[in-house]
């Protein structure tokens, strides 16, 4: 009798857990759609920019990068205050915030290109600054997790105040995974370049229906 009920309750169990994946899912899956969505009603926008500052091959980078920033649900889609004014919170139309993001990602590819570093680098140094790409230069000019964690520990968050390595939460799937949560205080996001480029990723798949 006993051992039948066991059986029953671990049919239950998996029932249920079977169930609450399938329903988490599909809710994921509504969000992830509606966000990539709430991305692509700016793309005509975005073609037009990046005609203007000669990187159309690098829209739908663009693109990525306004769904790292905002998930389109932002009037500084972008986050391109700092960059433009050097002050968050200077930026009023989502227009500009494209304008002004797209003339910066231009700027750090056009320097990229110059040293001969890689299209990731010029999508970190996007979140970094453009002397990253000098860094990433010197250390065989390809963007890796290794290079812009090294330089965000130990050249931009001194730079910026924090010399004793300190660090906070930060709940993403990458920083889970490679160090249980952790960024740099003052030290950018050195899992930027591979947050776009895994939501480069979702971008083109949801945004095929």
């Amino acid at each position: 009798m006993k051992v039948k009920k066991k059986k029953s309750f671990f049919k239950k169990f998996v029932f249920t857990l079977l169930l609450s994946l399938v329903v988490l899912s599909i809710v994921t899956v509504f969000i992830l759609r509606k966000q990539v969505k709430n991305v692509m009603v700016w793309e005509d926008q975005v073609t037009t920019a990046a005609k203007q500052y000669g990187i159309e091959e690098y829209s739908d980078v663009i693109l990525a990068i306004i769904y790292t920033e905002s998930k389109g649900d932002h009037v500084d889609l972008m986050q391109s205050s700092e960059s433009k004014y050097g002050t968050r919170n200077r930026i009023f139309t989502s227009e500009e915030s494209i304008e002004s993001g797209v003339e910066h990602l231009a700027e750090v590819i056009k320097e990229a290109d110059a040293q001969k570093c890689d299209i990731w680098t010029a999508v970190q140094a996007y979140n970094f600054g453009s002397k990253y790409i000098n860094y990433v230069s010197d250390h065989g000019k390809k963007n890796t997790l290794e290079i812009s964690e090294t330089y965000s520990r130990d050249i931009l968050a001194p730079l910026l105040g924090n010399k004793t390595q300190e660090t906070y939460f930060y709940k993403h799937p990458f920083a889970l995974m490679h160090n249980g949560g952790k960024l740099y205080k003052d030290g950018g996001n050195f899992f930027y370049a591979e947050s776009v480029k895994w939501n480069l990723k979702l971008v083109k798949l949801f945004s095929k229906f």
